[in-house]
């Protein structure tokens, strides 16, 4: 009886509850986005980080964990140095830019010998640099944006031909000669990081006190891959938690506005139908349960459509560019909860507001 009541009274009011559900379906699917982004965006860099196939990265002092917030003030003689220590094969220097032409992308300056000796690149179309002017890309990088090998790019304001594409995973999507990428950002003979690998696994502690002791390298930082990729998640980096709960703060709050404006104009458009069931004997929790009710089906149904909307929209982000967004099933369940729960809030003044009603005012009620 009660569940075909509220049906009804949502039923009769159809621009209100379509109104509801697509807030609260907005208001999920934020929260999965920019989630999504954010951990999307922070995973794959782990990954690509992870498929370099260095054992150690030299950063320098006060570094942040995040490659692309780190300048670049270390002389590339610095990797002569660590090149002659025990038991170290190979040191790479890289040079990090941020290129903003078709999106956010980080670009590397490589010397591509050592690079590529730290864990082959595996070409898919093409080959190595030729010119001081080559380019070479990933294939997730070419697919978005429709290019091939030979096609002209224009990146930190320099014209670069695609000499090459890669398999994706091995640090960045753009890479470009040391060089080059040292006399655009008018950084000669200086790197962001040195990417080094050890003879051995075994070897790899043994490297970094090494590294250490050379005189003035005491204060940088020197980390194993395995430690410093375990650093890499939210709340180690500058301002993303922040900006997550920022967000989700937003989206509950757009929520919880739009459900008590939705509740509380039902509630004052029924009092007379409130006034009728309170002098049939309802009592105030049975008011209260008829409106915490309908607020949770409007809640089931927003959640369902924002979830629907979420992957619909990854989906389509992944399809047209590089930006990889990351929909877990627990934050599918935290979005959930805040959704219910943010509803819920919004409906309790409403819902008690309503039961307070005294049934004689409420039936004279015009």
């Amino acid at each position: 009886m009660m569940n075909r009541l509220i049906v009804s009274n949502l039923a009769n009011r159809p621009v209100r509850s379509i109104v509801s559900i697509i807030a609260i379906a907005l208001e999920v699917a934020l929260i999965l986005l920019i989630v999504g982004f954010s951990l999307g965006i922070l995973n794959d860099a782990r990954n690509r980080q992870a498929g370099i196939g260095a054992d150690i990265i030299v950063l320098p002092p006060g570094s942040a964990n995040i490659v692309a917030f780190t300048n670049a003030p270390m002389p590339v003689k610095i990797g002569d140095l660590i090149a002659r220590l025990p038991h170290v094969a190979v040191v790479s220097p890289a040079l990090v830019q941020v290129s903003t032409s078709g999106g956010w992308q980080n670009v590397y300056g490589i010397d591509f010998d050592t690079y590529h000796a730290l864990h082959h690149f595996t070409f898919l179309k093409g080959g190595p640099f030729r010119g001081p002017d080559d380019l070479l890309v990933d294939d997730v990088y070419i697919h978005a944006q429709n290019l091939n090998v030979g096609d002209y790019v224009t990146l930190l304001n320099h014209r670069f031909r695609i000499a090459g594409v890669v398999a994706h995973g091995k640090g960045a999507r753009l890479y470009v000669p040391l060089r080059t990428q040292q006399e655009l950002s008018g950084a000669l003979d200086r790197a962001t990081l040195f990417y080094v690998k050890a003879d051995a696994p075994a070897n790899i502690d043994a490297i970094i006190r090494e590294i250490k002791n050379i005189p003035h390298m005491e204060t940088y930082n020197v980390f194993s891959m395995r430690e410093w990729l375990s650093m890499m998640t939210a709340d180690n980096v500058p301002m993303l938690s922040k900006f997550i709960h920022i967000m989700i703060g937003i989206a509950v709050t757009i929520g919880v506005m739009v459900i008590f404006q939705a509740m509380y104009a039902a509630v004052m458009e029924r009092t007379r139908e409130i006034g009728i069931l309170k002098s049939l004997g309802a009592s105030k929790t049975y008011i209260v349960n008829i409106i915490l009710r309908e607020t949770t089906l409007l809640a089931v149904g927003g959640i369902i459509v924002g979830i629907a909307i979420s992957f619909a929209a990854s989906l389509a982000i992944r399809r047209q560019t590089t930006l990889p967004v990351q929909i877990t099933a627990p934050w599918v369940g935290y979005a959930t909860i805040i959704a219910i729960v943010g509803a819920l809030g919004g409906a309790l003044y409403p819902a008690f507001k309503a039961a307070q009603k005294d049934p004689i005012d409420a039936l004279a009620y015009e």
